[in-house]
């Protein structure tokens, strides 16, 4: 799995100019799930997001994490982190899993990171969706599972 994380202000996400899902300050995580991807996977990177330290502490360095903090997760599934831009002009996605393999996990990822208790709203799967945020520092990290 691929999680590109940015450390936000606020966000929200809409589907058909309706809103689905907003946070004030906290994570948007947009998730990538490969054909190899197991829930351990989806279990190692719900708990390196929530527990890793990229909010300022009152010395302003990143001591602080979304726990910490009780920040909100905005969780956004988001196949193109699987686009494989190598070879001609249009990407192609082999490597990202198929359709119901992808929308379990993402299932399951989104159930792990609601279990801390944590506000987690989430876009809508495999739909065209608009995401706004305003990403502060800016903070941004990929993290991906063990395996990769």
């Amino acid at each position: 799995m691929r999680v590109l994380i940015q450390r936000v202000s606020r966000a929200e996400v809409r589907v058909d100019n309706r809103v689905e899902g907003r946070i004030g300050r906290g994570i948007v995580a947009l998730i990538g799930i490969a054909s190899p991807d197991k829930p351990e996977d989806a279990d190692y990177l719900a708990d390196k997001i929530v527990h890793l330290r990229i909010f300022p502490d009152n010395a302003g360095k990143m001591n602080l994490s979304a726990i910490d903090t009780a920040g909100g997760l905005l969780l956004i599934s988001q196949f193109t982190l699987y686009g494989d831009c190598r070879n001609g002009r249009r990407p192609g996605f082999d490597a990202a899993a198929p359709l119901e393999r992808a929308r379990e996990l993402y299932a399951y990822f989104v159930d792990k990171i609601r279990q801390t208790g944590l506000d987690t709203q989430t876009g809508v799967f495999q739909a065209h969706m608009e995401v706004e945020l305003i990403n502060d520092g800016p903070v941004t990290f990929l993290l991906e599972s063990p395996a990769r």
